[in-house]
């Protein structure tokens, strides 16, 4: 793995103002699905796609916290897919993610498909 030369602002807790630096998740695929979420969208910062990781980098924390109570209160020691199913459903904030991850919904889903036509039409 490449290692650059400085690290990112942003997960020193320096705020964003380098560019370099060891990142959990790929900026380029960050970006990369930026400029996929709309047409309109053209041209994109380098410091966004650093802020966009590390709020994935906080969300997939959460998540996952929150997934790790309801695998303890099963009794378990491994997180299920029904662990973060129950996650989503108790959080408000997670309501977004609730067609993806509904128990009854099939084991696989296409992560590239865009948002299905009932959450579009409302």
């Amino acid at each position: 793995m490449r290692q650059a030369k400085t690290h990112s602002g942003i997960l020193s807790g320096g705020g964003i103002s380098k560019r370099y630096g060891p990142h959990l998740l790929p900026l380029a695929r960050i970006k990369k699905i930026m400029k996929k979420s709309s047409v309109d969208v053209k041209m994109i910062s380098g410091e966004a796609p650093l802020v966009f990781s590390k709020a994935c980098e906080l969300f997939i924390e959460e998540l996952t916290k929150r997934s790790w109570n309801m695998t303890i209160q099963g009794k378990r020691r491994i997180i299920h897919k029904e662990d973060v199913a129950c996650a989503v459903a108790n959080t408000d904030i997670f309501d977004f993610l609730v067609e993806l991850v509904h128990p009854n919904a099939s084991s696989h889903v296409d992560l590239n498909e865009g948002p299905s036509k009932e959450t579009t039409q409302g």
